[in-house]
């Protein structure tokens, strides 16, 4: 996720504010893996399974670390995808995550993961999701 510009980190953030516009624009302006992962964080398996089957397992693991599953949790790590990983205890407010990336100034995705942290505790999820 890191070599994705500022502004297109903004966008994806506030889709999880509920700002349509931005998840249309993320998905006509190159970056539907982007919309399909906010998509599925905010439960669309549909978007989930695409993010499977276009080879961004990654971020389909991230989800599913979001959502608690350890496996997809030991899977980012064996795969060496530890920024994921370490985003996605950002996202369940991990101490020693939030101070990772305060100290190397990625305040951004301290922000990113308030917002997704924001959303899911608003709402309910069925952690019906595919399997690490």
């Amino acid at each position: 996720m890191l070599h994705y510009p500022v502004k297109v980190l903004l966008a994806f953030g506030e889709t999880f504010s509920g700002n349509d516009e931005l998840l249309e624009w993320l998905l006509k302006n190159g970056y539907p893996e982007l919309a399909a992962l906010s998509s599925a964080i905010r439960g669309s398996e549909e978007a989930f399974g695409w993010l499977i089957k276009n080879n961004h397992r990654e971020l389909a693991a991230l989800d599913s670390s979001i959502d608690g599953n350890k496996k997809a949790y030991e899977w980012l790590n064996l795969n060496r995808h530890f920024f994921l990983a370490v985003f996605s205890d950002a996202c369940q407010n991990q101490p020693e995550a939030v101070a990772w990336f305060t100290k190397n100034d990625l305040k951004i995705f301290l922000a990113i993961a308030a917002k997704i942290r924001f959303f899911r505790d608003s709402q309910t999820f069925d952690h019906h999701k595919i399997h690490f």
